[in-house]
């Protein structure tokens, strides 16, 4: 009979000492019991919400207007996604742009650079609630815009800036030297190989730390509470106040009288951020591949 080929890492393995072998192991047992503990509380948690908020979505859930009697999500869902909308468009290009310049264009002896780098590190371990206050302060209180959308997204805006420097910074480092020394060599400029070349093979990156984001944006109730308030109606303009979602579901939990509906609320937004996963992954994919 002939004997079974073994696959380049079994070699590997095999031909290392009995300790090294030991230790090989336990790691990779270690990362599999890891994944699988991930997927059981991930699986867990969808179960649980998908039994106890399936059964109570109703259509009056979906009415544009809020009441006391149908406590409508519909409002909190629009302002979700204008929330989301209005963040990104404030926090993508300052935290691009800042990526590009600390990768691409800062001398490596410029000793603000490591300041910066701190700075951003030091923000995106600050607790959440602590945004709010300051936004507070900053946009409700001494720019006198009260509860606002706008107060809300440029909290946020805050908020996300940090990450979505650090995976731009990181994605753009990962695109390799030759693509710029290709560019260099055929004429074009640092500009031009900037938007040109380099950005364009870092956007799957680059994307990976919007999702992030847009998780975080969609999930966020104490930075809100403090700016954007919880009015349950879609405001007429970004000066206007009104909840999320998230904010939605507290309130209905904390009121006690509507927790069923809190449970249904919990699964549109899961529905909500997977839909926004799955897009941005989709086009992640179809930029990688053009």
């Amino acid at each position: 009979m002939k004997e079974k080929q073994k696959t380049p890492q079994a070699t590997a393995s095999y031909c290392l000492p009995a300790r090294q072998r030991t230790e090989v192991i336990l790691l990779r047992g270690a990362a599999y019991l890891g994944a699988a503990l991930t997927c059981i509380v991930l699986a867990s948690i969808l179960i649980y919400i998908l039994i106890k908020g399936v059964p109570h979505i109703r259509p009056s859930l979906f009415s544009p207007h809020y009441t006391s009697e149908n406590v409508s999500l519909f409002p909190a869902l629009v302002n979700t996604l204008t929330m989301t909308g209005l963040t990104l468009l404030i926090a993508v290009p300052l935290g691009v742009g800042a990526a590009i310049y600390l990768v691409e264009y800062a001398s490596r002896s410029n000793k603000l650079i490591p300041v910066i780098r701190l700075t951003t590190e030091t923000l995106s371990g600050i607790p959440s609630i602590v945004f709010g206050l300051f936004g507070f302060l900053l946009f409700v209180t001494a720019c006198k815009w009260g509860y606002s959308m706008l107060a809300g997204s440029l909290t946020l805006a805050m908020m996300i800036l940090p990450l979505i420097i650090r995976s731009t910074e990181e994605a753009l480092r990962a695109v390799p030297d030759t693509y710029r020394e290709g560019s260099f060599g055929l004429g074009a400029g640092k500009l031009r190989t900037v938007f040109r070349v380099v950005l364009p093979s870092a956007v799957p990156g680059i994307l990976a730390g919007v999702i992030l984001a847009i998780g975080r944006i969609v999930g966020e109730t104490a930075a809100l509470i403090y700016t954007a308030g919880s009015v349950a109606q879609i405001p007429k303009n970004l000066l206007g106040s009104g909840r999320t979602l998230a904010i939605h579901m507290y309130a209905l939990w904390t009121e006690g009288l509507n927790t069923d509906e809190a449970y249904a609320t919990a699964v549109v937004l899961l529905v909500i951020v997977t839909l926004l996963n799955l897009l941005s992954t989709t086009l992640a994919k179809r930029l990688r591949r053009g």
